[in-house]
């Protein structure tokens, strides 16, 4: 995956710097990937730093600071969370969430999954519905912790998988099953429209170094895009 780092930035300035990570891409070293977010950011400044991390599927907002103050700063703000972070993730199945709050312990295992369990840590995520399609629905969500894979088994536990996410009880998305007449030719397999859980770091609200609020929204990818326009072509 041949990337141009610079064509990923959405906010830029002396101090911090957000970009629109593709999917597909580890957020920092990885020994299961040849390419990661980090260092692709070293190669543009090597004095950047990424905050946080987002799922290697996960497209959408990620912050790097320039100095050490910078990083300091900005780990605070996530320490305390009042960093705002807005994620749409696109689910199987009909759901109207209203300011829906889920508050579950989740255990990291050693497989690199998650479960619901007392013994874990406390998370919280409210969830709010944007959208509804013929047999899916496109949510807002707003994590108020950041346990790993918090939004993925949370939505899973309200019967509302990720579209893909087959690790969390999701299941792939195909034309054939929102399109009516839809007709493949006989040597096709059909593919999933889209190759990943539906996932998107949608916005992200912190402060700078002076104090001052910063709000930056990144665009769907492709992909999403794609998913996007098959569902409202596809909904009635």
């Amino acid at each position: 995956m041949k990337v141009n780092f610079k064509s990923l930035i959405l906010f830029e300035n002396d101090d911090f710097l957000v970009v629109n990570k593709p999917p597909f891409m580890a957020s920092l070293d990885d020994r299961n990937s040849e390419l990661n977010l980090q260092a692709l950011a070293k190669g543009y400044d090597e004095s950047l730093s990424a905050c946080h991390r987002l799922d290697k599927e996960t497209s959408g907002c990620l912050l790097l600071a320039k100095t050490k103050e910078a990083y300091r700063h900005a780990s605070i703000q996530f320490e305390k969370r009042t960093v705002g972070k807005v994620y749409h993730a696109f689910v199987n199945g009909i759901h109207e969430f209203n300011h829906e709050k889920v508050q579950l312990p989740i255990l990291s295992l050693n497989k690199g999954s998650v479960v619901i369990d007392f013994k874990g840590k406390p998370a919280t995520t409210v969830f709010n519905t944007l959208d509804i399609y013929k047999k899916h629905s496109l949510i807002e969500c707003l994590p108020e912790t950041g346990r790993m894979h918090q939004i993925r088994i949370h939505l899973s536990k309200k019967d509302a998988p990720l579209i893909g996410d087959e690790l969390y009880g999701g299941s792939p998305l195909y034309l054939s099953q929102i399109k009516r007449k839809y007709k493949l030719s006989r040597d096709e397999e059909e593919q999933p429209l889209i190759k990943r859980f539906a996932l998107h770091a949608h916005s992200l609200t912190f402060k700078g170094m002076d104090g001052n609020k910063i709000a930056v929204e990144a665009p769907y990818p492709k992909d999403l895009k794609v998913l996007l326009k098959q569902l409202v072509a596809n909904r009635l």
